[in-house]
């Protein structure tokens, strides 16, 4: 009985074994790939440079003025004016405004008045264009200008230097002179004579010296029309010299030259010509644009 049962599932086991090796092989589970490491945020792939900016050596610099002397018994000394830049833009140039003071004053009368400071304002705020202003002293103010040789130092000496010192522009288009009272009588007598030299001349409550008179109508007649100077007149209505400078103003009209002029409240004196400062820089920095 044993035999027979052993003899039975013998067959059945080979047709097991059969049906396994038959069977279709099973596929392995699929692979999950591992991913790259990431870079961290603390891992540096190369450094970059910021940019930096290079301050500027003018931001919020003043002009300078000095004092210098000059060989000359008519004019021993003057000072001048540099704009805040200056020091700064070796490369650059600029116009020049000669500034005359008035009669038995000194060269710092412009100074008083408040010439550097007011430049310094309306440059920065770009109001006017840089520039130089030279303020020559007038030694001999109280002397007649027959026997004056300040107005022939000026042109023929100290232009010269300026221009052989100091970065200038130095052609007339870039030169102007201006000046108060007898100052003023200086800058009509040049400004018209020396059209070569001078763009532009500004008269502040103008003395006109008394030989000037009966010349100024040949002077304005010689002048090339191209090369007509810029004029600005003022004057206060209390100024005793009112009546000079309206004859010269009316003969510019009679003679068609273009010209400024300005009559205001006022008199001879430094509150008056202090008052209207801003207004003789931005005319000479118009000049100059």
């Amino acid at each position: 009985m044993v035999k027979r049962q052993a003899l039975f599932m013998y067959p059945l086991f080979f047709v097991a074994y059969f049906l396994a090796a038959c069977a279709a092989p099973q596929t392995p589970p699929p692979m999950t790939p591992t991913p790259s490491p990431v870079p961290s945020a603390t891992e540096s792939i190369g450094a970059v440079a910021a940019p930096t900016s290079t301050p500027d050596p003018c931001a919020g610099a003043r002009g300078q003025v000095e004092q210098v002397a000059f060989d000359s018994p008519s004019i021993p000394h003057f000072y001048i004016y540099f704009p805040a830049c200056y020091p700064y833009e070796e490369e650059t140039r600029y116009p020049v405004l000669y500034l005359m003071h008035g009669q038995n004053y000194q060269a710092d009368q412009w100074l008083r008045l408040g010439v550097a400071e007011q430049a310094d304002a309306l440059m920065a705020a770009e109001k006017i264009p840089p520039f130089l202003i030279v303020m020559p002293f007038n030694k001999a103010s109280w002397r007649g200008v027959d026997v004056d040789e300040f107005g022939e130092v000026l042109v023929e000496e100290l232009i010269p230097y300026v221009d052989e010192h100091y970065r200038t522009l130095g052609t007339r288009e870039y030169r102007a002179l201006g000046g108060i009272s007898r100052g003023g009588g200086w800058a009509i007598r040049y400004g018209l004579t020396r059209w070569d030299l001078f763009g532009a001349f500004g008269a502040h409550s103008p003395a006109i010296f008394y030989r000037d008179y009966s010349k100024l109508d040949d002077w304005l007649r010689e002048i090339p029309t191209d090369f007509r100077p810029q004029i600005y007149i003022d004057i206060g209505d209390g100024d005793g010299d009112l009546a000079d400078a309206r004859r010269f103003a009316d003969l510019l009209a009679e003679e068609s030259f273009l010209h400024e002029w300005h009559l205001y409240a006022g008199g001879h004196e430094e509150r008056y010509w202090r008052a209207h400062l801003e207004e003789y820089l931005r005319w000479y920095g118009g000049v100059f644009e």
